[in-house]
């Protein structure tokens, strides 16, 4: 999921939807020119996010950017995969 640190109340919604079904997730943080202004454990601790869900800072906009977020999402669904028995079955 894609998140904007402006408006994270925002991604409350999604993080409770990715749980509750059980499917992994990773959080983008989205960022403009290089710029992130908040630290990853910042918004880890502001959506109350498990340690084990990956957060990449990434820019919408930069075709690479996307594709090594994306990348993240596969790994991390596959780690979930093996190290949970279950995880992904509702």
């Amino acid at each position: 999921m894609l998140v904007d640190t402006r408006r994270l109340a925002d991604s409350f919604p999604a993080v409770d939807y990715f749980e509750e079904a059980r499917l992994p997730f990773v959080v983008g943080v989205n960022g403009f020119d290089g710029q992130y202004p908040h630290a990853e454990e910042e918004v880890r601790e502001a959506m109350t996010l498990a340690p084990h869900i990956p957060i990449v800072r990434t820019d919408a906009r930069d075709r690479e950017s996307v594709k090594s977020t994306l990348i993240t999402l596969v790994e991390h669904a596959l780690t979930m995969r093996v190290a949970v028995p279950g995880w992904g079955r509702a």
